[in-house]
């Protein structure tokens, strides 16, 4: 089991170019954002879409008063406008990818 999670990790690193030119190839900015357990983000609003997924770790995001835990390597829109939070609810770090599309 545990072998086929660091087999997983590392597929998605090792894809993170790839993400990270297709993301550019549809006008977003692509980052990497780390938080340690427990960090919590609450009531984020941008004025333009953004883009998240998640490498490793465990995020809960709240948006349009839906509560929802994205699977590692799932890509999550956040449009413009929309009031959202995330939480690091794992016991661990969690590293995300994140992009706001350019104007």
């Amino acid at each position: 089991m545990r072998c086929d999670w660091l087999s997983g990790r590392f597929n998605l690193l090792m894809h993170r170019a790839q993400i990270e030119q297709n993301w550019h190839s549809r006008g977003f900015s692509c980052g990497l954002w780390v938080d340690p357990p427990r960090q919590v983000w609450e009531d984020y609003v941008h004025q333009t879409d953004e883009l998240l997924m998640i490498l490793e770790g465990e995020l809960e995001l709240e948006m349009q008063g839906r509560t929802f835990r994205p699977k590692v390597g799932e890509e999550v829109l956040i449009p413009a406008q929309v009031t959202h939070s995330v939480r690091n609810v794992g016991g661990t770090t969690a590293r995300w990818l994140y992009g706001y599309k350019s104007a």
